[in-house]
């Protein structure tokens, strides 16, 4: 019961976090955030769905840790995955400046400090891993459509706009667009990303009774 009490908290604080957030991002921006929004969902879920069955499709080095964490993943391969992502990140960031015409990087100065900028990326990178826990467990094949969705919605109901992946904050830094965030304010950005994987995946170890629970009495 106790778990399940948890669950109901958890459930219905990330549900008013969606509600109210959502409502004061869309009074400060909305056509911008809209686009970016819808982008980023759909290709989400779209590249999971193609790179899966080859790597995982996890583009983040928070998710990386905690497969390796988990025991889906080797220790020995995060540091070629995180090299990877980030590698990535800085090329798509490049090709996203070529293609409008934009210097291949350059130093955003969007600003993004603050403890409710951080607070937000614990948040955004809770929730993430634990849409990714959770789905895996009962329903692999609904994952990468629970990820677009759960990132188009953080989008709207977090402050920082759900960064939620250090690769992509560190390349988010060299653009100076409305998607970017100044270098000096990466760092914090991460840590919090980080803490937030940290604790889901604590979290959910202390729920992983409660879904065995649950997969017994659908086997029954």
């Amino acid at each position: 019961m106790g778990r399940r009490a948890a669950a109901e908290f958890l459930g219905t604080a990330f549900l008013l976090a969606a509600v109210v957030g959502s409502g004061i991002m869309g009074e400060r921006v909305a056509i911008a955030l809209l686009a970016n929004t819808l982008s980023t969902g759909t290709a989400l879920a779209v590249l999971i769905l193609t790179f899966g069955p080859i790597s995982g499709a996890h583009f983040n080095p928070a998710v990386s840790w905690m497969a390796a964490w988990q025991g889906s993943l080797s220790w020995r391969a995060v540091p070629a995955y995180v090299l990877a992502q980030i590698a990535g990140a800085f090329a798509g960031v490049a090709a996203a400046h070529a293609m409008f015409g934009e210097p291949v990087f350059f130093a955003s100065r969007h600003v993004r400090s603050g403890n409710a900028q951080l607070f937000s990326e614990f948040i955004a990178t809770f929730g993430l891993i634990w849409v990714i826990l959770s789905c895996a467990r009962v329903r692999a094949s609904a994952v990468p459509f629970a990820v677009g969705a759960y990132i188009a919605s953080a989008y709207w109901f977090t402050a920082s706009t759900s960064f939620a992946n250090p690769a992509v904050t560190l390349a988010r830094s060299a653009s100076d667009t409305f998607a970017g965030i100044r270098p000096m304010d990466a760092p914090g950005f991460i840590a919090a990303q980080l803490l937030g994987a940290a604790a889901a995946a604590i979290v959910f170890r202390w729920f992983s009774p409660a879904f065995k629970e649950a997969e017994a009495r659908r086997g029954g």
